[in-house]
């Protein structure tokens, strides 16, 4: 049963576990309903990584934990994100802005440096601009 870190309250809304849901669906739920949400491994530093460099930036992203049998169920990040890093073989840990997965911490890093990560968190509301 995936567990559930939250950095912050998104909106005074609440975290809702619905068994009936697959682990699939409550994935892509929790994915619409966070403006900035990462899955992760109880055990992954790169999502610590993740979580500080947000922080430094003002935002508190919801932080989701998967059991391993779950981590299958999360949507690929998209193929520019993924392509030759370590995102692509290791799904987790995964970060997710306004609902499109911007990949692992790499392509996060990377979207920082060139300047557009600020804009992207402004844009859905993650942060004030």
């Amino acid at each position: 049963m995936m567990s559930t870190t939250t950095t912050s309250t998104v909106s005074g809304a609440g975290f809702s576990i619905d068994e009936e849901e697959s682990a699939e669906e409550r994935i892509r739920r929790l994915i619409s309903e966070h403006p900035v949400i990462i899955f992760s491994r109880s055990s992954c530093c790169m999502c610590h990584v993740m979580k500080k460099l947000l922080a430094t930036i003002g935002v508190h992203p919801t932080v989701i934990q998967l059991d391993d049998h779950e981590i299958a169920s999360l949507p690929p990040p998209p193929p520019a994100a993924a392509h030759g890093s370590i995102s692509s073989r290791n799904p987790v840990p995964a970060v997710f802005i306004g609902g499109t997965c911007v990949g692992g911490l790499e392509s996060l890093v990377a979207l920082h440096l060139s300047g557009r990560l600020v804009p992207k968190l402004v844009e859905v509301g993650a942060l004030w601009g």
